[in-house]
C-alpha cells in the first residue's frame, strides 16, 4: 500500500473536541482500555443504561473525550456522588446528574419555554369566558405545555411553559421562595420611606407581607414613578395591592424575571425555548428540594 495511500485512510482528527474548550479541564491520563472496552454491560447493569460520557456528550455538555476528562477530573457527579471512573453507567430517565454542581438535563423529552406574555391574555390553557388564553403560544410545540404560575390578565412579561410537573411544583411552591422581579409604572413620587415600608412589611386583608428588595428607576415623569420590586410571594395581584395600600397604584405592570430567568430582549408575544445554562439552572433549584405536594393554587398572579 502506498504511503499516499496509508495517509488518506488516517482518522482525520482536525475539528474534533469544538463543543467545549481545550481548556476547560487540565490534561488527564485516561486508561482507554477500560474505557472501550467491548464488554458494554456489567453485573448490576441494565438494559437501558448507558455511559455516562456518552450521556453527558449527547447532552450537550461537551465532546465525549472533554466529558471523559471531566469525569476523571472529578467534576461529575451522580445522584449527588462524585463519579471518577470512565464507562460509569446511568439510567438518562431516572439519574440525576451535575457538572461543576450545576443539573444536566438529560430527559429529552421534557421543554422547557419562555413566553412574554401581553397584556390581555389570561394565564390559562383553556379560559371558559373565552377570552385570549395561552394556547396562542404552545400550537406550534407537540408537547402538552403548562405555566409555571400566573400573571394577571394586565400584567405581561416572563411566563415560563413545561411539561415538567415535578419542577413547576418546586418553582411555584411559596415555600421555595423563588424570586420575581416586576417593573411598575406607579401614580405618583415614590419617595425612600415608602421603599422602606415595603420592605419592612405592610399590612394587607390576606396578611403581612414585604418584598425582598424595592428601588426607583430614574426620576419621576408626567406624575408617574418606575418602581422595580423583588418579592418571592405569589398572592393574588400582591404587586398592585401592595403599591395601591402604600398610596402608588400600579398603571403598568411587568416581571422581567423569574428566578434565574430574565426576560431580557424577548419581544412581547414571542417564545423562545431556554439556554442550556437557563435549564441548568432551572433543574439545580429543583433537585435542591424535595417536594412538598402540590402548590398551593394561585390568584391571578402579580
Amino acid at each position: 500500500m502506498s504511503d499516499r495511500r496509508r495517509a488518506d485512510m488516517r482518522p482525520d482528527k482536525r475539528g474534533s473536541d469544538q463543543r467545549a474548550d481545550r481548556d476547560l479541564v487540565p490534561d488527564v491520563v485516561i486508561d482507554w482500555s477500560s474505557a472501550d472496552s467491548s464488554s458494554n454491560l456489567r453485573s448490576g447493569d441494565s438494559a437501558t443504561s448507558e455511559r455516562l460520557q456518552k450521556v453527558l456528550a449527547a447532552a450537550g455538555v461537551a465532546s465525549r473525550r472533554v466529558c471523559e476528562n471531566l469525569i476523571v477530573a472529578g467534576r461529575v457527579t451522580v445522584n449527588g456522588e462524585v463519579v471518577t471512573e470512565l464507562g460509569s453507567r446511568v439510567e438518562p430517565a431516572t439519574d440525576l446528574v451535575a457538572v461543576d454542581g450545576v443539573a444536566i438535563q438529560l430527559d429529552t423529552t421534557k421543554r422547557y419555554i419562555m413566553l412574554n406574555k401581553p397584556t390581555g391574555v389570561v394565564s390559562s390553557m383553556a379560559d371558559e369566558n373565552g377570552r385570549r388564553d395561552l394556547r396562542e403560544f404552545t400550537r406550534e410545540y407537540d408537547e402538552r405545555l403548562f405555566n409555571v404560575g400566573r400573571l394577571d390578565g394586565e400584567t405581561s412579561g416572563l411566563l415560563l411553559l413545561t411539561n415538567d410537573g415535578p419542577l413547576a411544583n418546586v418553582l411555584a411552591h411559596p415555600r421555595y421562595g423563588v424570586e420575581k422581579t416586576y417593573i411598575a409604572k406607579v401614580t405618583g413620587s415614590v419617595q425612600a420611606s415608602t421603599l422602606r415600608k415595603l420592605k419592612e412589611g405592610i399590612e394587607l386583608d390576606d396578611g403581612p407581607i414585604a418584598v425582598d428588595g424595592a428601588r426607583v428607576l430614574g426620576a419621576p415623569s408626567q406624575g408617574h414613578s418606575m418602581v422595580e420590586l423583588t418579592l418571592h410571594s405569589g398572592r393574588n395581584r400582591i404587586v398592585r395591592r401592595m403599591m395601591a395600600a402604600v398610596g402608588h397604584p400600579v398603571v403598568e405592570l411587568v416581571r422581567r424575571q423569574f428566578g434565574p430567568l430574565h426576560l431580557g430582549t424577548l419581544a412581547s408575544g414571542q417564545t423562545r425555548e431556554l439556554t442550556d445554562a437557563e435549564r441548568g439552572a432551572l433543574l439545580t433549584i429543583a433537585r435542591q428540594h424535595e417536594p412538598a405536594g402540590p402548590a398551593p393554587a394561585e390568584g391571578a398572579g402579580a
